[in-house]
C-alpha cells in the first residue's frame, strides 16, 4: 500500500531537497557574532591559486543577491557553493594562530595548512 502511494505521489515532492552549503560549528557561529555588526555577514569563498589550486577566503561582507545565507552570519556566493557544499566550518585557536578552517568532504587533497585544496 505504501508502495503505491509512492508511486503516485508528483516527482516534485520526492526530489525537493536542496543540501545545505555548509554547517557552522559553535565556535565559527561565536566569532562571526564578534565579527560582523548590524547588516553585515562573514562571506566565505573559493578562488583559484595556494599549493593545491583551490583557496578559501573570508571577508567581512553585504548580503548579495546569489548568496545562500547560513544561520544568518555567513554567506557563500553562487560561484563557490558547488566547491564547499557539505562542509564544515569551523573557528581554531592553537599556537599556530586562531583562523577558520574548512572540513570539505568534496576536497581530493588539501596542503599542510589547511587553505587550499584541490577537487
Amino acid at each position: 500500500m505504501e508502495r503505491q502511494a509512492l508511486r503516485n505521489r508528483p516527482i516534485a515532492m520526492i526530489t525537493n531537497y536542496i543540501p545545505q552549503a555548509f554547517i557552522l560549528t559553535d565556535n565559527a557561529k561565536k566569532k562571526c557574532l564578534s565579527l560582523i555588526e548590524e547588516g553585515e555577514v562573514v562571506r566565505v569563498y573559493v578562488e583559484g591559486g595556494g599549493c593545491s589550486g583551490f583557496q578559501y577566503g573570508f571577508k567581512i561582507d553585504m548580503i548579495q543577491e546569489d548568496d545562500t545565507v547560513i544561520d544568518d552570519m555567513m554567506v557563500v556566493d553562487s560561484l563557490s557553493y558547488s566547491y564547499i557544499v557539505g562542509s564544515t566550518v569551523d573557528y581554531k585557536k592553537d599556537i599556530m594562530g586562531s583562523q577558520f578552517q574548512i572540513t570539505n568532504p568534496n576536497a581530493v587533497g588539501t596542503c599542510g595548512c589547511g587553505v587550499s585544496f584541490t577537487v
